[in-house]
């Protein structure tokens, strides 16, 4: 997994490209989501979302991707979640202190986001909405409002195992 994950980091311009194409498909089908309801379409979307993204990106479904704004490495993957930037403990090869074999996630981000060069590494991430994790942000980004900002997840959406609701 890792290499694939550093290769989507070295092509992050290609992918954010192909990203932008996708998100305007996503919002050209949203008025037939609507009509559906986000509610149905939340599992295969969700499953579907999940089987692209953990293969490219390594990806834990937290519901709040940040991957075009971290250079699409996955903040997630870091094993301390730190979704704004590295810790204290980066070793000076650019290791993570926690795994040492393991390239830190947010060297790895600087480098995606030196490629795409969007300036978009530095924006601040909202903290993890735990309540989301799992669920679609293909979904998420479709529901989207004009301010910028996005409807309260539904409380009922998860299940006591922290799994979708049926």
């Amino acid at each position: 997994m890792r290499a694939i994950r550093v290769w989507s980091v070295r092509h992050a311009r290609g992918l954010m490209k192909l990203y932008d194409t996708f998100e305007g498909v996503i919002m050209a089908v949203e008025p037939l989501a609507r009509t559906i309801g986000y509610e149905r379409l939340e599992a295969p979307v969700a499953a579907v979302e999940r089987g692209v993204k953990s293969v490219l990106f390594d990806c834990r479904m937290c519901g709040q991707c940040a991957l075009s704004s971290t250079g699409m490495s996955c903040p997630m993957n870091c094993p301390k979640n730190l979704r704004n930037g590295p810790c204290g403990g980066v070793r000076e090869d650019g290791t993570c202190e926690v795994e040492p074999d393991m390239p830190c996630v947010w060297v790895e981000a600087w480098r995606g986001g030196q490629t795409m060069g969007n300036g978009k590494l530095l924006d601040v991430q909202a903290p993890v909405d735990h309540r989301m994790e799992g669920s679609s942000s293909w979904l998420r980004l479709m529901r989207r409002k004009k301010d910028g900002t996005y409807p309260e997840p539904a409380a009922s959406a998860r299940d006591d195992m922290g799994t979708p609701a049926a």
